[in-house]
């Protein structure tokens, strides 16, 4: 009994020490902790890395900083983010500038787009024949140097950049070659524009009249089919109390309605009117300036810009109602009244300058 309990403690024993040396290997394997332990104390006593947000005045950005953070718990919302703005930039300023645009501005000589001793004709009125009067030279203003003249800084400056960039790639030469190409070009599609009312003839698509202008005449064949009952071609125009003239490209009806109209080329696209720059205002000026010429024996309120374009693509047609027509006037007005105060400046510089001492 003695021997058996001996050999049961025996057993037990090396049992237990064999428990012992796996529990023992089994920890000494799993002694990361301890060492990561370690490694961060020894970060930890290093020395601490100043922090610049800690010199900030933290009672006076408290809101601020709140505000900020408050994100990772609540969504930002346009209301919190006009707070945020209110802390960082203080509150909105209440001030109107000063309006400048044109449109709110009365020009001292003011004359009505619209003539009232004129009669307006009727739509698909027939007429009497088709007036074509040469331009004489006035000494007054033409439109194009009147509005040349007053060109806004910001527009002067992108045509002063485009033609500088244009140098840059053609040089000088090339760049005279290809302005004189341009103007070449739309003298060539008026022309074209000229034969086709005076024959009555639309051009087919495709129709080979001239490799210059063929992209021309096809990009504004669909605009063509609109118009109907031309009045004037080439044909000048004079504002007998504006003392001011011109030469307009067309007096047709579009759709029913009689209009000034203006061909443009163009080598952008300009789907819109305010891409067409001063173009508006050239046509509210020769509407005025036929309304108030004794050569014309009728009037018109309406207008019509059409850009056409040399790769055929179908052309976009800006049609002015009396409304529109009326507030390029207006603007047109001004920008007469400038021209004048600025010869007026420029004549008597020059004559301060000749006079004898």
């Amino acid at each position: 009994m003695l021997l058996l309990r001996m050999k049961s403690f025996r057993l037990l024993t090396r049992k237990s020490g064999r428990l012992k040396m796996l529990l023992t290997e089994h920890f000494c394997k799993n002694q990361v902790p301890c060492v990561c332990l370690y490694v961060s104390s020894y970060h930890c006593s290093k020395k601490k890395k100043e922090n610049g947000y800690e010199q900030v005045d933290q009672e006076r950005y408290t809101n601020l900083v709140r505000s900020v953070t408050s994100f990772k718990t609540s969504p930002r919302t346009p209301e919190t983010l006009f707070e945020e703005d209110d802390l960082m930039y203080g509150p909105v300023s209440k001030f109107k500038s000063p309006v400048t645009d044109t449109e709110t501005q009365i020009p001292k000589n003011w004359v009505p787009l619209i003539n009232s001793n004129k009669r307006t004709l009727p739509p698909n009125s027939d007429p009497k024949c088709l007036l074509k009067i040469g331009l004489k030279r006035h000494k007054v203003p033409s439109v194009t140097n009147v509005l040349q003249q007053t060109m806004s800084s910001e527009q002067a400056f992108y045509l002063e950049r485009w033609k500088q960039r244009m140098i840059l790639e053609l040089g000088n030469d090339g760049f005279a070659e290809y302005t004189k190409n341009l103007f070449l070009q739309g003298k060539l599609f008026h022309a074209a524009l000229e034969s086709v009312f005076l024959s009555d003839q639309i051009p087919l698509k495709g129709q080979e009249r001239d490799s210059t202008v063929s992209g021309y005449l096809a990009s504004v064949q669909h605009v063509l089919r609109d118009i109907s009952g031309v009045k004037a071609l080439e044909s000048a125009v004079h504002h007998e109390t504006l003392h001011y003239s011109g030469l307009v490209d067309c007096v047709a009806e579009y759709r029913g309605q009689l209009c000034v109209i203006e061909w443009k080329t163009s080598e952008r696209s300009k789907p819109y009117l305010q891409n067409t720059f001063d173009n508006p205002l050239q046509v509210a000026a020769y509407t005025g300036a036929i309304n108030h010429d004794a050569n014309y024996d009728f009037q018109i309120n309406c207008g019509l810009i059409v850009v056409a374009y040399k790769d055929g693509s179908s052309a976009h047609p800006h049609f002015m109602d009396l409304d529109l027509c009326s507030r390029y006037w207006n603007k047109w007005l001004l920008r007469l009244e400038e021209y004048t105060k600025k010869e007026k400046n420029k004549n008597i510089s020059e004559t301060s300058q000749t006079s004898p001492l």
